[in-house]
């Protein structure tokens, strides 16, 4: 299906870290690959665009930032980062200010931005879990963001849906990781 001359295309940006970068697997088997040919299909005047990093952090997320989106330059931008940091045990000052400098960027371009929470395991301890956790749910608040709270939801506890290192998805959990953000993204597109 061609596009008509007059309709702009619009490009919707994904921004994250391993998760989103589809780490272990095929890049068309990636929950933002299976995103673009569903976007493909229902909105084919929007191009999906991956920018995710494996290890990425929210620190390396704002680095590289100005130049993504001058480059880029999305109408949607959605913000999956921090489950690295938390991970490596940084301030939580620290992460939530990184998450809402990307935030602030993006939508001072014009682009409106979904938010992608991320929950760590337990044996982090209870203070620190329950602080980031809460770093996303503000934030998505304070700018009124739509918000996935845990992209992982039902697949990090499930086995055979998690690699080997116990911490990144399958290929056969990536279509539950796009089914969790479509309910979210869709009103967007």
């Amino acid at each position: 299906m061609s596009l008509s001359p007059f309709v702009l295309a619009e490009t919707l940006l994904v921004y994250g870290d391993s998760i989103s970068a589809a780490y272990g697997m095929d890049q068309e088997q990636g929950w933002v690959s299976l995103l673009a040919n569903r976007v493909a299909i229902d909105r084919p005047h929007y191009k999906v665009v991956n920018a995710s990093v494996s290890g990425e952090t929210t620190g390396g997320g704002v680095t590289r930032l100005t130049k993504s989106l001058e480059f880029h330059q999305p109408d949607i931008f959605v913000l999956e980062l921090g489950g690295n940091d938390g991970l490596r045990g940084y301030p939580i000052s620290n992460i939530r200010s990184n998450l809402d400098l990307i935030i602030q960027q993006a939508k001072a371009t014009g682009a409106r931005v979904l938010l992608i929470g991320m929950v760590l395991p337990p044996n982090y301890g209870r203070r620190y879990t329950l602080a980031f956790e809460k770093i996303f749910s503000s934030l998505a608040e304070e700018h009124d963001l739509p918000f996935v709270p845990f992209l992982l939801d039902g697949i990090s506890t499930g086995k055979a849906l998690v690699q080997r290192d116990g911490i990144h998805p399958t290929a056969e959990a990536q279509p539950s990781l796009l089914e969790d953000v479509w309910p979210s993204l869709m009103p967007m597109l």
